[in-house]
């Protein structure tokens, strides 16, 4: 991300209104506002598919294993571990000085309590249950997981940085049943929350645990020390860009992710503030069709979208520096090891329109869900309607807030029964690396598919033999299969890769160039 950094720029003071409910906090070197790009709605993070349930995880949870910046797997809560010669048994260690919020212990027993938790949603957790004969402690520091045969992706497994991360938590809080949310928020991160702090739709305030332990190597990414250098962090709810941008200009905020690139002007001509990349890996921006109603049940309908969708007329609509975004032709990440176009075709809209109508389409309208407090959603979601209108689909735009549409798309009635057809989200390029880990590939169904609900057994077959195979030419040939699959049975259609930005406060130092967003680390000079 060094090529958008430096595209990125730095650098005038612009006067503005100052948000009344944040200046009494103005400035406060113990305080750290961001404005993240949502409103966190969930504290459990094995449950929620949100980034902001996993934003939240990293803040309060710590991790087994970590990714560096260059996405790297490091040891974190273990300090070592041995496979066998056989590949079978792996026996880990955690490192001392591990302790909860409330003081006690971290042991192997909530270890093997929030990994068998984790692995009832996530799917290279179910790959691990499925082949162990043994998940067990050895002894407080020291546990074991025994297989029935090798599993090579069991390190990536544990360090899994996005989608449902495999944080750990207290035995007697990954006890809660995985269909029910955690309401404790205890964990061994290093910040703290307590459930009076977190007020929906408002803010949501994390204490610096000063009892944590961090590990003696520097921050790196997700991994090294994790060092909270400012007492208090506050994510507040700011949905209105204009607002979040004079709190940020007032210095109300500290930093504001996600900052609307139409915004970037005046951040670069303030001197009392900077931008830079939020992340190390960017985001997939993503068009996903409902197959679970018409009319994009209808496969040939989902082949047209195909034609129709040219990241290179998308991808300015939002981000009009050519230099933040690429069109990867592909449904793997742009820096994926796996990247492939085997399959692919090339954007074609008088193809499209022709294949629309050759489709069957019978005129059934295409709900599209418009987020309006997300300008990345509500931006591709007018591109996306508007492409659809011109390749002969009835639209109806329906407008909402981010948080409405994520209870919507749940919705598997029919689009005139308050259903959906078509939303456009961004996850992250983590979660587009390899088919293990690209749930918005996954097609099981209504099972563990994301909300879209692709259906397709050869696409889970081929995923199956991708996190059983035993070298690297064994996976690259599944994740070509994989991808050519997903051309034709097509679970989403990419609309290209583009960089995060955020705004933030000159004086702050250390913000971390990592594959997730994260806040420790950080300080804060004088005024």
């Amino acid at each position: 991300m060094k090529r958008i950094a430096a595209a990125l720029g730095v650098a005038l003071v612009l006067g503005a209104t100052a948000p009344g409910a944040l200046a009494q906090g103005r400035g406060d070197p113990n305080a750290l506002r961001v404005k993240l790009f949502g409103d966190l709605r969930s504290i459990d993070p094995f449950i929620s598919p949100e980034y902001m349930a996993r934003n939240h995880g990293y803040m309060v949870y710590d991790t087994l294993f970590a990714l560096n910046a260059r996405l790297e797997i490091r040891p974190q809560m273990v300090e070592s571990w041995t496979t066998s010669e056989d590949g079978r048994t792996w026996t880990f260690t955690l490192r001392e000085g591990l302790n909860f919020h409330d003081g006690a212990p971290v042991t192997t027993t909530d270890v093997i309590a929030s990994l068998q938790r984790w692995a009832v949603r996530d799917g290279l957790g179910q790959q691990i249950v499925a082949l162990a004969t043994a998940m067990e402690p050895v002894d407080a520091r020291t546990f074991r997981i025994v297989l029935r045969e090798p599993f090579g992706l069991m390190l990536q497994a544990l360090s899994k940085p996005s989608g449902q991360p495999p944080f750990i938590m207290p035995a007697r809080v990954a006890a809660t049943p995985a269909t029910q949310p955690i309401s404790d928020p205890t964990g061994s991160g290093p910040f703290s929350l307590r459930r009076e702090d977190w007020r929906i739709g408002d803010r949501v305030t994390y204490r610096r645990n000063d009892a944590y332990v961090p590990r003696a190597e520097p921050p790196d990414g997700l991994a090294g020390g994790k060092r909270a250098g400012i007492a208090r962090v506050e994510w507040v709810y700011l949905p209105d860009a204009q607002t979040a941008l004079n709190a940020l200009v007032t210095h109300e905020i500290d930093i504001f992710e996600e900052l609307p690139p139409d915004l970037f002007p005046v951040v670069q001509r303030n001197r009392a503030l900077r931008m830079g990349p939020q992340d190390s890996v960017g985001v997939q921006a993503i068009f996903r069709m409902n197959q679970a109603v018409p009319p994009f049940d209808n496969p040939r309908l989902r082949q047209a979208m195909r034609l129709l969708i040219d990241p290179a007329h998308a991808m300015p609509a939002y981000m009009t520096d050519p230099a933040l975004w690429q069109d990867c032709r592909s449904f793997y990440t742009c820096t994926s090891p796996y990247r492939s176009s085997a399959g692919w075709v090339v954007p074609n809209f008088e193809a499209a329109r022709r294949a629309v109508a050759e489709s069957g389409y019978d005129g059934t309208p295409v709900v599209v869900l418009d987020a309006q407090d997300s300008t990345i959603s509500h931006t591709f979601a007018l591109v996306s309607a508007d492409m659809l209108r011109r390749a002969g689909l009835t639209v109806d735009v329906q407008a909402m807030d981010w948080a409405t549409l994520i209870q919507r798309r749940l919705s598997r009635n029919p689009a005139n029964q308050n259903g959906w057809g078509l939303f456009v989200s961004a996850p992250t390029g983590l979660d587009g690396m390899d088919p293990s880990g690209h749930n918005a590939l996954r097609s099981a169904c209504e099972r563990t598919a994301l909300p879209g609900w692709p259906c397709d057994a050869e696409m889970e077959r081929i995923r199956d033999a991708f996190m059983a195979a035993t070298t690297d030419a064994q996976r690259r040939e599944a994740a070509e299969a994989y991808h050519q699959r997903a051309t034709e049975t097509v679970p989403y259609v990419p609309l290209g890769q583009f960089a995060l930005v955020r705004g933030y406060n000159a004086r702050l130092q250390g913000i971390l160039e990592a594959p997730v967003p994260v806040y420790w680390n950080i300080s804060k000079s004088a005024q």
